[in-house]
This record gives C-alpha cells, structure tokens and sequence, in this order.
C-alpha cells in the first residue's frame, strides 16, 4: 500500500465525514485524485464502511463489560462466535491466546440485563464466563498509527 494510501486511511479513520475537498487539501493531492484513491480502497476492503460514534450513556447502554469465555469442554468443536452471533449485545467478539478463548466486548442497559445476558451466553454457547466491568472510558476507538511496509515510523 502506498504512503498517500495510509495517510488518507488514516485521515479518514480519525474523522469519516472528512470531505474530499480537506483530504486532498491534506494529502497535498487533486480532489479527483483523493476521490479516485478512496473509491479504490473501498472496493479493496481496505475501507470497509462508515460508522456513527455514538454516545452510549445517552442512547440508553451506559454499562460496558468485557467477557472472557472458555469453553467448558475443551475438546468440543470452536463454535462459540457462531452461537453468539445473534446477540445484539455484542458489540466485539475477539479470538485471543492465553485461558480463554474469546473475549466479548458487551454494551447494555443495568447490571440486571448484564446478568441475564450473562446467563444467555453460558447456556448458549456452553461455556464458563469472568467479567470485567468498565467503570470509565477515557479514550476509545481512536484512529490508528499505519506504517509504511518498508519503514517502522509512522506515516
């Protein structure tokens, strides 16, 4: 991927609504250019959508936890992200090393719905579970520092 490729990417990945007019103004490219460039990283996954940045505490979930889980047998197939799936709690499921086998990023309405979602997830995916609950956010969802393939500085 190209220097120019990253630095519209993460551009973009720090304000999505950036209009193509301040991308080539910053990237020191045509507006056609940066539109053509953009268009290009989409069809090639490298953008794979646009998203709000909601505040959760006003839309109504105000309680994040992080689940780890482990598979009670160890020796039954991998499907835990399959049968979790359809929980619209879920806002990440993560495959990890160490203990346990995924770890969920959940975002709900009380400690009540925590604990019946909790229970849903054991029973539905036949596993045993540890949670972390998030007292405060300082900083999340912040945009990343891409490196050029030949160089470890950032771009």
């Amino acid at each position: 991927m190209e220097d120019v490729d990253r630095q519209i990417l993460t551009l973009l990945s720090a304000e999505g609504r950036m209009s193509f007019t301040d991308l080539a103004r910053r990237t020191g490219l045509s507006v056609s250019g940066v539109h053509q460039r953009v268009r290009r990283l989409e069809e090639r996954g490298a953008i794979r959508g646009y998203t709000v940045v909601l505040d959760y505490a006003q839309a109504g979930l105000p309680l994040t936890a992080f689940i780890s889980v482990r598979p009670i047998d160890p020796a039954a197939p991998d499907d835990t992200a399959e049968r979790l799936a359809d929980l619209p709690q879920l806002e990440a499921c993560h495959s990890v090393a160490g203990e346990e086998s995924y770890i969920l990023k959940v975002r709900v309405a009380s400690p009540l719905e925590l604990e019946a979602l909790l229970a849903r997830i054991r029973s539905q995916a036949n596993v045993t579970t540890r949670t972390t609950v998030v007292l405060s956010t300082p900083y999340e969802g912040r945009a990343p520092v891409l490196r050029s393939d030949d160089d470890a500085e950032p771009v």
